[in-house]
């Protein structure tokens, strides 16, 4: 009976506040009590007899003995912290309940997805025309004419001029930039889709993985999700899809607004969706081939008003 007792936090505080009243209560009912003894007439009761000669009665009367009412307060205290521990085993705390559309996942029609941007090589240079080879009529190859000798003595009278000076090369051109930075590919659908975090150490298949960590995501979204008030007032609802990549450390990248029904809403489902690097765990990343990869995710977001 006692092991489905569940208190609130409201209820427990009551309990004690009563336990409080009722013990200052009783304290003020056996104070007033003792108080409203006439000691004139104690003593005259008490005056006569064995009782007076007693050590007791030297010290107090057994009506205003307050060390009489030991045993009623040793119970009454006994009771009252039993109630207390009671109350402190029973104090149940219960997150609020979450409440997730039942098309949650499901896009009403197909989004227009940018293609994720892979990195492609650029492509190569042309090769170079082949030679053109041009057949010579035989008419126009002359003989070549034997070399001449020219007498190349220098002698006394002969005048030597300085040999030109030759000209300063010019610099050598600036060597090219480098190529730039390969960008890694996004994939669209791999082997092995990423995965919101709190279901790894579960167990299972990854069917069952991805169905858990589907249902944690939900619970997140929808739990720190925040309806504007301006979107309440104009009774805006509907779906916004939110576009982001999970990288290969698992962490959420490059987010993007694809659809938005106005009124905060989108602005509202990105500061949710960015909130996911903030979180003690990170996404498992997705997986091609068995190695970690950039994987694009497209998110539908509802808000919807109750009644």
């Amino acid at each position: 009976m006692l092991s489905n007792l569940e208190v609130s936090g409201t209820m427990a505080l009551l309990g004690v506040l009563l336990l409080i009243l009722l013990t200052v209560g009783l304290i003020l009912f056996f104070r007033n009590k003792i108080q409203g003894y006439d000691v004139s007439e104690l003593k005259e009761k008490y005056a006569s007899g064995n009782y007076a000669a007693s050590s007791a009665a030297r010290t107090k009367f057994p009506e205003t003995n307050a060390f009489s009412f030991s045993g009623p307060f040793l119970k009454y205290g006994i009771l009252a912290s039993l109630t207390c521990v009671l109350l402190a085993f029973s104090w149940t705390t219960r997150e609020d309940a979450v409440i997730i559309p039942d098309d949650a996942l499901e896009l009403d029609e197909e989004i227009e997805i940018e293609p994720p941007r892979t990195a492609e090589p650029p492509p190569p240079p042309p090769p170079p025309p082949p030679p053109v080879i041009e057949e010579v009529p035989e008419e126009e190859i002359e003989e070549e004419d034997e070399p001449e000798f020219v007498d190349e003595s220098v002698e006394e009278e002969t005048v030597v001029e300085d040999a030109p000076v030759a000209e300063e090369a010019p610099p050598p051109p600036p060597p090219p930039p480098p190529p730039p930075p390969e960008e890694e590919e996004i994939f669209k659908v791999v082997e092995q889709m990423p995965r919101f975090p709190g279901c790894e150490d579960s167990g299972g298949t990854d069917a069952e993985k991805e169905e858990c960590a589907k249902q944690k995501m939900l619970q997140y979204i929808y739990r720190n999700l925040k309806y504007p008030a301006i979107a309440r007032e104009n009774g805006v609802d509907g779906m916004c899809v939110v576009q982001f990549v999970v990288d290969k450390n698992g962490n959420v990248t490059e987010t993007n607004l694809v659809r938005d029904i106005g009124a905060g809403c989108g602005q509202a489902a990105l500061k949710v969706v960015e909130g996911m690097n903030n979180m003690s765990q990170k996404w498992t990343p997705g997986k091609q081939r068995g190695r970690p990869v950039k994987v694009l995710y497209t998110l539908p977001v509802r808000f919807r008003l109750e009644g």
